[in-house]
């Protein structure tokens, strides 16, 4: 029973965490009361049963266990303590609570995060944690800066939201644009966390994904603009190939490695039909041309039938946009696919002066695949290596080792 419990809780405990915010409009008196509410659910369920809907007994349970610690903090029983708990156990506020409203509070909790009132690189770092679950080590990892910085990063925009009175909503259509960079950027950032994991055991976390597919979907339906849709169509593809990323053990497969007959049809389709919608004649956005970029992997049949001269145009319209460090490495590993390992590899080398290159280790793998590729074996041992000593992911570990292996010494 422990294990189902925890499975419940792995599944849900990101929306009900956002739901007791809002109810409690208190991050850390929420992040408590979601503590307490699964340690009550792994005393209850086993002699009550698995209630029908999980997700609302723990916001249930969450919310009452918050009124005993208003209680417990409050020296006396006093007149601000009854009030806060008399709002908090407002019958008519617990009726209104559907599940279609629960539903919607990871968006609403993303628009918070997303004031403009906080920096930017606060609404990120905020997002990560508190939406995506993100320990506070693992964003700081994400943001290559130091854990404390992002601790104080993230306690003062809570901080600025509560004594801001910043309010739990998505906000109104005219506001939506304005906002849009910043949770198109988390939503993107929650997808990524589930496709490619900072760290653990699992190649991907398919929960993760899908959260942020459907927090896709919702916007979309909210704001149909281009490049919500090609955000979207983007997650879409890219998700469209996770059962052939892995094998039985969890091992990682690579791109022209993977059984397309394994990919998933109707998200491919879904994905292929936004593309063109979010590539407007007004102007093509970031996330439309890595759309592009993924419908052509999605389209060819064979890793060999891969329009890789294509795919280095895109690329280099997508760094004239949005000229970061990953984009100009994807156009340098297109470049080798397309030109050849000796062009990869010069492309590669000319971005190794960028210190976020350096400390990535995609960098080094990719390197070391185009070493491989000219014969360099003891060149693509070390970057091999580099790699390895970079990525905290079992999974690409193992794959790692394996590489080093096939070189022999």
């Amino acid at each position: 029973m422990r294990g189902t419990v925890e499975r419940i809780y792995q599944a849900e405990n990101r929306r009900v965490l956002a739901t007791l915010i809002r109810l409690l409009g208190d991050f850390d008196l929420a992040e408590e009361a979601l503590h307490d509410a699964f340690m009550a659910a792994l005393k209850q369920w086993p002699d009550d049963g698995i209630p029908d809907n999980p997700r609302a007994w723990l916001v249930s349970a969450g919310r009452f266990k918050a009124i005993d610690q208003i209680r417990r903090r409050s020296r006396h029983h006093d007149a601000v303590a009854d009030m806060a708990t008399e709002a908090l156990i407002d019958e008519d506020a617990i009726a209104d609570d559907t599940d279609h409203s629960i539903d919607d509070d990871p968006l609403r909790l993303i628009f918070t995060c997303c004031h403009p009132s906080l920096a930017r690189q606060a609404q990120l770092a905020l997002t990560l944690r508190e939406v995506c679950g993100l320990r506070t080590e693992e964003v700081a990892r994400a943001f290559l800066t130091k854990t404390p910085t992002i601790a104080q990063r993230i306690v003062r925009a809570k901080t600025k939201i509560r004594d801001a009175g910043i309010p739990y909503e998505v906000p109104e259509r005219s506001e939506l644009p304005q906002r849009l960079d910043s949770v198109l950027a988390v939503i993107y950032l929650l997808f990524n966390e589930g496709y490619a994991p900072s760290e653990g055991d699992d190649l991907t976390r398919p929960d993760l994904a899908e959260e942020a597919i459907r927090l896709g979907r919702m916007l979309a339906d909210l704001l149909p603009e281009p490049e919500v849709l090609g955000l979207l169509a983007l997650m879409l593809l890219h998700h469209s190939r996770r059962p052939a990323r892995a094998d039985a053990n969890g091992d990682l497969i690579r791109l022209e490695d993977q059984d397309r007959s394994l990919w998933t049809r109707a998200l491919i389709d879904e994905g292929c039909a936004l593309v063109p919608r979010a590539l407007s004649p007004n102007g093509i956005g970031p996330y439309a041309l890595q759309a592009a970029i993924a419908a052509l992997h999605a389209e060819a049949e064979t890793f060999s039938d891969t329009d890789w001269a294509q795919i280095v145009g895109l690329y280099e319209a997508l760094y004239r946009l949005s000229p970061t460090p990953v984009i100009a490495l994807n156009r340098a590993v297109a470049l080798g696919m397309s030109q050849g390992a000796a062009a990869g590899l010069a492309a590669i080398d000319a971005l190794m002066s960028d210190e976020a290159l350096q400390h990535y280790h995609l960098t080094h793998a990719a390197r070391a695949d185009f070493c491989r590729q000219l014969g360099r074996t003891e060149d693509a041992r070390r970057a091999y290596q580099r790699a390895l000593t970079l990525t905290a992911l079992v999974p690409e570990q193992r794959f790692l080792q394996r590489q080093l292996a096939s070189l022999g010494r």
